[in-house]
């Protein structure tokens, strides 16, 4: 499992697949972002995209899963406040193959909370040609070794 104590700044990883499907776009668009160039296809050959592509909401939906697979899923990750600087740098479309990479750029203890540290992670998504497809810097509790809060 990893801990706050076993993470370092510069730590840098790459993982995953993820195969977007068009039925997938399209589901999650007409669960949580029903725009035309997500769920309708004479609409999407018409717009900028040119085809049926996914929501932004969706990329970042992969990413996540990406993320919990690759590290979170066993790691002492406590949840995250938020993230910033979120981008969607070019369009994700069927057929693509999604790859996540992580750099820590800072870690520190909370300084309210002693059992558990604040890691601030660069997330990068990319598609199967190495294109970058979305950005985002996550904030991300850590759970610390050692520690006791109760007190």
């Amino acid at each position: 499992m990893t801990d706050f104590e076993d993470l370092a700044v510069g730590d840098r990883d790459r993982f995953g697949t993820y195969e977007v499907t068009r039925s997938e776009i399209v589901a999650f668009a007409e669960q949580y972002d029903p725009q035309p160039m997500h769920v309708e296809e004479e609409a999407a050959r018409e717009s900028m995209f040119g085809e049926i592509v996914a929501s932004g909401w969706h990329v970042a939906a992969m990413c996540m899963r990406l993320l919990v697979e690759g590290i979170l899923a066993d790691s002492a990750a406590m949840g995250s406040p938020g993230v910033d600087e979120l981008r969607w740098h070019e369009p994700v479309r069927p057929g693509d193959e999604l790859a996540v990479e992580t750099e820590i750029l800072a870690k520190r203890p909370s300084e309210s909370r002693p059992d558990r540290g604040i890691v601030r992670v660069d997330v990068r998504a990319y598609n199967q040609d190495d294109t970058l497809v979305a950005s985002m810097e996550a904030l991300v509790f850590w759970e610390r070794r050692g520690t006791d809060d109760s007190g």
